[in-house]
């Protein structure tokens, strides 16, 4: 379903954790300062010198062209620890592009990146019926190496010294999912 408005976007929810659609409701100094932390932004394209109005730029846009971008929030206590996505969408090859950042470190290493993971896949393959799922990642990237393989991807491609690393071009690997419903 292509989305008109960010209330289209169905909440998701687990035992610890709810994943709301990001807007502008999560503005705050705590998530620019992920985006300035150099540990979190580490391997991710974005992040360094930000702002609040960037970030309240960025969020108004989220509102403006929605998209499957949702705010992973910690139940207890109802703390935004993260953001993931599916984007982009293509719904007439049935895939999409996943993304994930746990950007709160107080909240790394408990599974909350798992568990966000499996609702937005769970939801990617039953309700938008979806039938694989892409991610790109900087090799060196260990962790989300061993998350994605824990949740079912698996590696098609490298696309070798394809990434500007920490000044070394390093290797880009290709990984993906398919929703078993629908292999053929």
């Amino acid at each position: 379903m292509i989305l008109k408005t960010i209330e289209d976007l169905t909440i998701l929810e687990s035992e610890r954790l709810i994943l709301k659609p990001l807007s502008k409701s999560f503005l705050s100094m705590e998530y620019v300062n992920w985006m300035n932390d150099p540990t979190v932004v580490r391997f991710i394209e974005s992040g360094g010198n930000y702002d609040i109005k960037q970030l309240r730029n960025f969020l108004t846009e989220a509102e403006k062209k929605p998209k499957y971008f949702w705010a992973i929030v910690v139940k207890k206590g109802d703390i935004h620890i993260g953001n993931i996505k599916i984007d982009p969408v293509n719904f007439k090859h049935h895939s999409g592009g996943y993304g994930i950042l746990i950007g709160n470190k107080k909240f790394w290493g408990y599974g909350y990146g798992k568990e966000a993971s499996n609702l937005v896949i769970k939801h990617c393959f039953d309700d938008l019926n979806l039938k694989k799922i892409i991610l790109g990642v900087n090799a060196e990237n260990k962790v989300a190496l061993k998350l994605y393989k824990t949740l079912g991807f698996v590696q098609e491609g490298r696309l070798k010294q394809h990434l500007n690393f920490e000044n070394k071009y390093v290797d880009q690997l290709i990984f993906s999912i398919f929703n078993s419903k629908l292999e053929k």
